[in-house]
């Protein structure tokens, strides 16, 4: 196990740095941003498998399914990261997208290391959020090798839910078990065996992209505009009222009130508006449209 471990890209030393603690301060910044600047670009290649995921995933969730991720360590937290930064930005409830980490909720926090070797516990979290055949779920590890990941996608598999795989080594196993494997090999980090570096940016980066463009698939924006918004402050509220403007075009007067009349919500203001009816009949267009802003106005 220990001679698997050394021979992973994410565990090498990059040349040249032996010395990195003697630095000046200003070249350790460019140093390291020199590395980050690399990351962006491995994520590229994974390009054509990205957009695989984005469908399939987006496919799932027109059908009622979820978008779910898994992971241990830095990759768990930015599976948690990226699940409820969907809610606030997308309007997503935890039957739509969620995420588990091993260890629970306390492993954002606190360390739980000890958890990402367990087969077991993979298996008990994905069967207490009842994972089916309806639902995609997306295993996260730095080194594609992680017990907690792996097994977690060999298990959501045989319940036939669709799978991928976010590693940063080759030919990983989490990646050969997964319906589409994503592989962005950032090389070694800038702190030998620190995965949270390149490989937490670059996966990071693809969560990003795989929760976005399915939400754009599945009609939670409206053209690049953040619409599944509801103002329950006074920044939101502003929010609200400049992206109800940018699609109405409706005076500032009518706005407010139409805003009023739907609870803060930036889509059911905006049927009321353009299409001249009530809130509850504003609901009744937007939910018939499966939540698609576009798809409800041309009703």
């Amino acid at each position: 196990m220990t001679d698997e471990l050394a021979r992973l890209v994410t565990e090498q030393r990059l040349p040249g740095l032996q010395d990195l603690d003697r630095l000046s301060t200003p070249d350790l910044v460019r140093l390291m941003n020199e590395q980050d600047s690399l990351v962006a670009a491995a994520v590229a290649l994974a390009a054509p498998r990205i957009a695989a995921a984005v469908d399939a995933i987006a496919d799932r969730m027109r059908r009622g399914g979820r978008l779910v991720y898994i992971g241990a360590g830095t990759a768990g937290r930015i599976g948690v990261l990226d699940a409820s930064e969907c809610a606030v930005t997308f309007g997503t409830t935890a039957d739509e997208v969620c995420a588990l980490i091993a260890g629970g909720p306390s492993a954002m926090i606190t360390a739980a290391e000890g958890a990402e070797d367990s087969c077991e516990l993979a298996v008990a979290d994905l069967t207490g959020i009842g994972i089916t055949e309806a639902d995609a779920v997306v295993g996260i590890s730095a080194s594609g090798r992680t017990p907690y990941a792996v097994e977690a996608l060999r298990y959501a598999g045989t319940a036939g839910a669709f799978t991928v795989g976010i590693a940063c080594n080759a030919d990983s196993p989490l990646g050969k078990i997964a319906d589409v494997p994503i592989e962005v090999v950032v090389g070694p980090e800038f702190v030998a065996g620190s995965t949270r570096l390149k490989a937490g940016t670059a996966q990071k980066l693809v969560c990003n992209m795989i929760s976005t463009l399915t939400m754009i698939r599945v009609g939670r924006t409206y053209g690049d505009l953040m619409v599944h918004l509801t103002a329950t402050n006074d920044k939101l509220w502003a929010r609200a009222h400049r992206l109800v403007a940018t699609i109405t075009g409706c005076p500032d007067e009518l706005i407010d009130g139409a805003l009023r009349q739907a609870g803060g919500s930036v889509t059911i203001a905006s049927i009321m508006l353009l299409a001249g009816v009530g809130p509850a009949d504003a609901r009744e267009r937007f939910a018939s449209a499966a939540g698609d802003l576009r798809a409800a106005l041309a009703h």
